[in-house]
C-alpha cells in the first residue's frame, strides 16, 4: 500500500512518485491550498493539495485530524522561505494527486500534542494516547532493550525457557492473584510472584544457564514504579558464585547502555555493604549523584535532658542523625514546615534544624528552637561532626532506627532534586551483604529480607539458628540514581539448609511440605550450586527513557488502584461462570449511618 514512509522523505528523493500511508496529524488551509501534516510511526512528512485535481483537493477538504490516508504524489522541494529545519523532513514536501481516505475518525478526546491530559483519560484511550511521537519511541526503545539483552545472553550460553502462569500459591512476600480451578472445584490457582521456584527447578534440570522476559503479578499497594502485572528479565546459572554473577549482568548493563544510550558506564560498578548504605543514606537503594549524607550523633546525645534526643539515643532500636544542607540557610520557615510535613508520612513526628549563621561565633552563630536544650559540648560535637560551613542548615531526625532512615533518607533525595545537587548523569552501584533476617515489628517473627531461597554466607545451619539477627546473606542487588533496577542472590542448595531457614521463618515441617514440597524433595536429587538476578524490565526502561513513571514505558498499564480505563477491567462476570466455577458472592454488610 506504501512505496516508503514518511520519516523516509529527503532530498535524495526529489521529483519520485511516492505512495504513502498513515494519520492526518493536522490539517491547514491555506486560501484555498491545503497542507495536510501525516504522521505514521518515522516522523511526519507535508503534503500539498491545490484545486489543480479537482477531485483530490475535495477530499483533502473533507478530511481531519486522525484521519488515515493513503496518499500518491511526487516528491518536490519546499519553496523558499518555509523550509522548517525542526523536522527531519523539512525540506521537502509532497505534492498530492491522489487521495484515498482509508478510514475516517471521530473527533479525538485529546490534541495528540496536548501535553496536559489526565492520565485516566489517556488510558481511556491508549490506542490515541500510543499515537505520540514520544509514545511510539518509548515503546520501540523497550524493544530495542529487550533485543540487546537477549543477544548478550544468547551470546553468553544462555537458554530462553518459558514457565508456568498457573501455578501453585508459596509466600514469596505479596498477595498473590488467586485462580479458581473449574476442574477442581474449591481450589485455586496463583499468579506467579516471579518464576523464582521454576528457574530453581531449571538448574536442577541441568538446564546450566536460563533466562526469560517474564510476566509477574503481585497483589499489593500500588506507586509509580509498581504494577500489579510487571515484567522481569529474570536470570540463572548454575556453578557461579556472586562475583561471577555480578560481573557479567555487570557487563550486560554496560554494553546496553553504550548500545542504546551511547553512554560509559562505570567499569567495574562500585560495591557498597547494606550497613553502610543505611548508614550514609538511610536507604539500600541509595542515589550516589546526590552528595548529603546522614551522619550519626546518637553517641553524643545519650546525656542530653531533651527527651526527645535522649530517648532514641538511648534505646538499642533508636537512632539519631543529622543531614547537613550546604547553602541551606536559605530555607524559609515556611519551606521548613513543608519539609516536616513531608517526612512525617514516613512517620517522623518532626523535624528539628539548625541554621548556621556564623560558625566562629559558636553557639551564638546559630539559629535554632533545640539549641537551648544542647549543652555547649554537644552542639561542638555536632558542629564537628557534620562539618557545617557558614550558610549551611542542618536537619535532625531522632526516632526508631527505621523511621529515621525512611524519613531522613527520602528527604535527601527530595533536597539533593530541588535544590539542584545531582552530579552526574548515571552512579551505579552494587549493595552487598544483605542481613539474612529482619525482625517483623507487629508479630516480633524473623523474615527474609530477600527471599526463603537465599543462601546465608554461613554453610552451617546450626551457627544460623543459633544467631539469626546477626547472619549475612548472599545477596547483591543493582542499584542506578537511587532505583534497584535487580536483585539476586546465591540460592541454598542443601536441604537441610532449606529446612533451617524456613523453620526460622516459623514455616513448620507439615507447612514446608505442603507449599515447597516438590522443591524440597528436588534438593536431594543432586540439585547443583546456583544462583541468579531478576532485573525489573518496566523500572530499567522507565530509566532510560527519562520517564516519571513505568506506567509511561508499557504499553496498556493499570491505573494506581489497579483497574484498566481501557477495557474497563477488573469487572463483574456473568452467575454461570461463577456457579460452574463453584463460587458464589457475598454482598458486604451494609453500613448503617
Amino acid at each position: 500500500m506504501r512505496s516508503l514512509y514518511c520519516g523516509e522523505l529527503n532530498e535524495s528523493r526529489l521529483d519520485q512518485e511516492v505512495t504513502l500511508c498513515g494519520w492526518v496529524h493536522r490539517r491547514r488551509d491555506h486560501g484555498g491550498v491545503i497542507f495536510v501534516d501525516l504522521r505514521d510511526h518515522t516522523g511526519l512528512l507535508q503534503v500539498v493539495f491545490d484545486p489543480d485535481t479537482a477531485d483530490t483537493f475535495a477530499i483533502a477538504e473533507s478530511v481531519r485530524n486522525e484521519y488515515v490516508l493513503q496518499v500518491k504524489g511526487r516528491v518536490r522541494r519546499r519553496p523558499e522561505g518555509t523550509v522548517n529545519p525542526d523536522m527531519p523532513t523539512g525540506q521537502v514536501e509532497v505534492l498530492g494527486l491522489v487521495l484515498t481516505v482509508l478510514n475516517a475518525a471521530l473527533t479525538p478526546p485529546f490534541q495528540l500534542d496536548d501535553q496536559d491530559v489526565q492520565e485516566e483519560t489517556r488510558l481511556r484511550y491508549r490506542y490515541i494516547d500510543l499515537r505520540r511521537p514520544e509514545m511510539q519511541e518509548k515503546i520501540r526503545l523497550r524493544a530495542r532493550i529487550t533485543h540487546v539483552m537477549r543477544s548478550f545472553l544468547d551470546a553468553h550460553g544462555f537458554i530462553d525457557v518459558e514457565t508456568p502462569i498457573l501455578t501453585r500459591s508459596t509466600p514469596e512476600g505479596a498477595r498473590d492473584y488467586l485462580v479458581p480451578s473449574r476442574t477442581h472445584s474449591g481450589e485455586f490457582f496463583a499468579l506467579p510472584q516471579s518464576p523464582q521456584l521454576f528457574k530453581q527447578l531449571l538448574m536442577m534440570s541441568g538446564m546450566d544457564r536460563y533466562y526469560q522476559i517474564a510476566r509477574c503479578f503481585r497483589d499489593e499497594d500500588l506507586r509509580a514504579d509498581r504494577q500489579p502485572e510487571f515484567t522481569q528479565l529474570d536470570i540463572e546459572t548454575s556453578f557461579m558464585n556472586e562475583d561471577d554473577i555480578m560481573s557479567l549482568t555487570e557487563t550486560m548493563v554496560r554494553e546496553l547502555f553504550r548500545d542504546v544510550l551511547d553512554v560509559e558506564l562505570p567499569d567495574p560498578f562500585p560495591r557498597m555493604s547494606y550497613d553502610e548504605s543505611m548508614q550514609r543514606f538511610g536507604t539500600d537503594r541509595p542515589d550516589l549523584r546526590i552528595p548529603l549524607q546522614l551522619v550519626d550523633l546518637g553517641d553524643v546525645m545519650q546525656a542530653v535532658e531533651f527527651k526527645v534526643f535522649a530517648g532514641p539515643a538511648n534505646d538499642p532500636d533508636g537512632r539519631i542523625a543529622a543531614l547537613r544542607v550546604p547553602g541551606g540557610g536559605d530555607i524559609s520557615r515556611k519551606d521548613i514546615d513543608g519539609y516536616t510535613q513531608y517526612v512525617s508520612q514516613y512517620g517522623a513526628r518532626g523535624l528539628a534544624y539548625i541554621k548556621v549563621n556564623d560558625v566562629a561565633s559558636g553557639r551564638e552563630g546559630l539559629q535554632s528552637p533545640i539549641l537551648k536544650f544542647l549543652p555547649d559540648d554537644v552542639v561542638d560535637a555536632i558542629v564537628s561532626r557534620t562539618g557545617i560551613e557558614n550558610g549551611d542548615l542542618v536537619f535532625f531526625g531522632a526516632d526508631k532506627t527505621k523511621v529515621v532512615n525512611e524519613s531522613l533518607g527520602a528527604l535527601r533525595v527530595k533536597l539533593g532534586i530541588e535544590r539542584g545537587m545531582l552530579q552526574g548523569d548515571w552512579e551505579p552501584v552494587w549493595v552487598v551483604d544483605f542481613p539474612m533476617f529482619e525482625r517483623d515489628a507487629k508479630s516480633n517473627r524473623w523474615m527474609a529480607l530477600h527471599h526463603p531461597f537465599t543462601a546465608p554466607k554461613s554453610d552451617d545451619p546450626e551457627a544460623l539458628a543459633a544467631d539469626p539477627g546477626a547472619s549475612l546473606s548472599r545477596a547483591y542487588d543493582m542499584v542506578l540514581n537511587g532505583t534497584e533496577l535487580g536483585g539476586g542472590s546465591i540460592r541454598i542448595h542443601h536441604t537441610d539448609m532449606q529446612q533451617a531457614v524456613l523453620k526460622l521463618l516459623g514455616i513448620g515441617d507439615q507447612e514446608a511440605r505442603d507449599k515447597f514440597g516438590f522443591l524440597l524433595d528436588a534438593l536431594k536429587f543432586g540439585c547443583p550450586p546456583h544462583g541468579g538476578l531478576a532485573f525489573g524490565l518496566d523500572r530499567l526502561v522507565m530509566l532510560m527513557t527519562g520517564a516519571s513513571s513505568i506506567r509511561e514505558v508499557m504499553a496498556f498499564p493499570k491505573t494506581q488502584t489497579a483497574a484498566c480505563p481501557l477495557t474497563q477491567a477488573p469487572s463483574a462476570v456473568a452467575q454461570g461462570q461463577l456457579i460452574e466455577l463453584g463460587i458464589h458472592l457475598h454482598k458486604p454488610p451494609e453500613v448503617k449511618v
